[in-house]
């Protein structure tokens, strides 16, 4: 069985509670699944939960190269020397990253973020559409960072050939 969830802003990607924060039991009620892969506590949107521990390796093990896309929310209007740096893969402290596919976009048509990210008065913001094939802890964010422009709102919308498409924030899909 595989679970499409569009996990919500400030939710763990686990089952087990670490103080007062949500986690996916606060959403999913399918006994005997578990994430396959993580999506940061910050960090929006789909995320893949199966019973199956051998499918579970084949998605979240960066050996296996599943590309996962984002739209990504960052502060400024990077250029395309900017995000060429990304293209070619960047120095982060855990060393060179894979190249990541990256252009601009318009903003996605997507749910409104609660809370709201920051806005700065005099600092415009745009957004990505990057594609990477690992899985570094908080590797967009410090990619974004790297080459000057922060990201504030990280939406993971694909996985492999598994997309969020129209499922609802705080929603799941359950296929075969």
């Amino acid at each position: 069985m595989i679970v499409l969830f569009n996990k919500p802003f400030q939710v763990l990607s686990q089952f087990t509670t670490e103080g007062d924060k949500k986690t996916l039991a606060d959403y999913i009620e399918i006994k005997g699944v578990y994430a396959a892969g993580r999506l940061d506590y910050d960090s929006e949107g789909l995320l893949l939960l199966t019973d199956d521990g051998k499918l579970q390796q084949r998605i979240a093990n960066p050996r296996y190269g599943k590309q996962k896309s984002y739209w990504v929310q960052v502060e400024g209007i990077p250029g395309e020397a900017d995000l060429d740096c990304l293209r070619k893969g960047v120095r982060l402290k855990d060393g060179l990253t894979r190249p990541a596919e990256v252009r601009r976009i318009e903003p996605p048509a997507v749910w409104e973020r609660v809370p709201p990210i920051r806005e700065r008065k005099h600092i415009p913001t745009s957004w990505l559409d990057l594609t990477i094939s690992e899985g570094r802890n908080r590797q967009v964010r410090r990619m974004t960072a790297h080459i000057g422009y922060p990201t504030l709102r990280l939406i993971r919308y694909r996985v492999g050939d598994w997309q969020l498409n129209d499922i609802a924030v705080g929603s799941c899909v359950v296929l075969r």
